[in-house]
């Protein structure tokens, strides 16, 4: 295996970690809310964040390049006073990522949340314990399931996201190009084996972990 080939898996497995790894602290809040608290808006939010699972990746990739834009005020801004630019960028990459994977945390978090008997928080609280308390040493312990699938499933979902990363990150090694693009790239240049060397890793990483996810569900029903 040449260099660029392990680089660019590197790549994918950090796009995946990092976008996995801060939905885990956005996701958690927004799960917690979305399954305890009422409010009017409620319903829109839902659809929002689910709204990556039935729209093209290209629509909401074209979104985040305009707005990365410096012709736009987000972009602007970022410019004139950070001196940075997101578009092509790895970090660029990451926000859009993390946006696109929003629906892949937040749906099994929120679903083991509701799925914990009400009676558990109802006598955490009477015994006295805050809200957090109660999130921290009652709720998180018996979500453990719905958590590893949430992680799982994000994960598995970022290394194989392609536009996106097309539209966003472009195509540049080192920096944007993770293994579904670079699959794409070799197939474009007739270089089949090197096509199936990325296809047959990615292939192997996401049937781990559905059968992780798959196995943990067999034993703890979780509502996907």
């Amino acid at each position: 295996m040449d260099q660029d080939f392990i680089n660019t898996l590197l790549l994918t497995g950090k796009l995946a970690g990092w976008t996995t790894a801060i939905l885990f602290v956005v996701g958690f809040p927004l799960a917690y809310l979305l399954a305890y608290k009422r409010f009017w808006v409620k319903p829109v939010v839902e659809a929002l964040i689910s709204m990556p699972m039935v729209l093209p990746p290209t629509v909401l990739g074209f979104y985040m390049l305009v707005a990365y834009s410096p012709q736009n005020a987000f972009g602007r801004f970022l410019s004139d006073h950070f001196n940075t630019r997101l578009a092509f960028s790895f970090e660029g990459v990451l926000i859009a990522s993390v946006l696109f994977s929003l629906p892949f945390m937040i749906q099994p978090l929120q679903n083991g949340l509701t799925s914990i008997p009400k009676s558990l928080r109802e006598t955490s609280y009477t015994l006295g314990k805050s809200e957090f308390t109660t999130f921290i040493r009652v709720l998180i312990p018996n979500m453990i399931p719905s958590i590893i699938t949430a992680a799982a499933m994000t994960f598995a979902h970022c290394i194989g996201e392609f536009g996106v990363v097309i539209m966003v990150g472009g195509n540049m090694p080192g920096e944007t190009r993770v293994a579904s693009i670079a699959i794409f790239d070799e197939v474009q240049a007739l270089n089949y084996h090197t096509a199936n060397q990325y296809s047959v890793v990615l292939f192997i990483i996401s049937l781990v972990i559905l059968t992780l996810v798959y196995s943990i569900n067999k034993r703890n029903p979780i509502n996907l």
